[in-house]
């Protein structure tokens, strides 16, 4: 075996008092291990939280009795968890709204993480980002103005700058931190925010879930006749009976067209997110076929960063869907 082969058993040895030929007065407990052990506050421990013995794992955190925080597996995604090896922790810091934590990762680049589950990396952020908003706007003729919930990283602010027939772009963000640890550890996103176009608007919003009713209608009411929507829609693997129900509440309130696309994300949990991507009643909006397609916009393609995941052919592919999807929400065979 190599030399680095059985590393990742050593914390556990030691915890055990197994290490070092039983002798565990030899060696002191890894703080990590501790932090693991005894649950004990973050402020106490030279590692995060999630980090346990060099490794990050998406979790949901809680106070127990004694107000310790205590994490356990997310309950969006019972049973599992992804992790990943850290090299570094380079940012932690409480906002007044959630946990922000930023490390770097030793095969995914920097992470950012919110409230123990990665939003993303610099290696995968390119196919939610660009996803999310060309199938969008590249399917119809000239977009003019867009609005973008969320997105303090910027990402996506950079994305739509490469449609030049863009005029305005407003961004709703309630964290400002999110904003300013982009713009430190993440500037190649950030600087969405450098664009002119841009209208930043920071601040809390009316407390409706984004994936509710009441959400979908009000912005369905701020669309115009043929507008579009785009919005994450939960991985195919674990969540159809989300996908049903989100898929149900659009149709009856955006009566152009509603349908289902995908994208790889490895990252995200199960490696697919989804995307609900509906059309007010209007001018009729083929999303199946980009009819403003990336590759004919004049410089987009190469606009401050290369693409990285999204064309017209993955455009398409999007909405191929596999057969156990459509057995189990019916509305998309429709």
């Amino acid at each position: 075996m190599g030399e680095d082969a059985g590393r990742g058993l050593e914390c556990q040895k030691i915890m055990d008092g197994k290490g070092n030929n039983g002798n565990s007065s030899q060696k002191a407990i890894p703080s990590c291990c501790l932090k693991a052990r005894a649950s004990a506050p973050e402020l106490e421990a030279k590692c995060h939280s999630t980090v346990v013995s060099g490794w990050f794992s998406e979790s949901q955190s809680s106070s127990d009795k004694a107000g310790k925080m205590v994490y356990f597996n997310n309950p969006m995604w019972p049973g599992e968890a992804h992790s990943l090896k850290v090299e570094s922790i380079l940012y932690k810091a409480r906002s007044d709204y959630q946990e922000v934590l930023v490390f770097e990762s030793s095969s995914y680049g920097k992470v950012l993480v919110l409230d123990g589950i990665v939003q993303l990396t610099e290696k995968d952020e390119c196919a939610y980002q660009e996803m999310i908003t060309h199938l969008p706007l590249c399917s119809i003729p000239s977009p003019k103005t867009v609005l973008v919930v969320g997105g303090g990283d910027g990402g996506v602010l950079a994305e739509i700058s490469r449609h030049s027939s863009v005029d305005h772009i407003d961004i709703c963000e309630i964290d400002r931190m999110v904003i300013e640890v982009s713009k430190k550890f993440f500037p190649e996103l950030a600087a969405g925010f450098e664009d002119p176009r841009v209208c930043l608007h920071v601040g809390d919003g009316p407390a409706q879930e984004l994936v509710e009713k009441p959400f979908f209608d009000t912005l369905a009411r701020a669309l115009r006749p043929g507008g579009v929507l785009c919005n994450m829609a939960e991985s195919m693997w674990l969540h159809t009976h989300l996908i049903d129900d989100m898929i149900s509440i659009c149709r009856e309130i955006f009566k152009g067209s509603v349908h289902y696309a995908w994208a790889s994300v490895p990252t995200y949990p199960s490696g697919v997110i989804g995307f609900l991507i509906c059309s007010t009643e209007g001018p009729a909006v083929d999303f199946l076929n980009p009819i403003n397609p990336i590759e004919k916009l004049e410089g987009a393609h190469q606009h401050k960063r290369e693409l990285r995941y999204y064309n017209s052919e993955m455009h398409k592919a999007a909405f191929s869907l596999p057969s156990f999807l459509k057995r189990e929400v019916r509305l998309l065979c429709d």
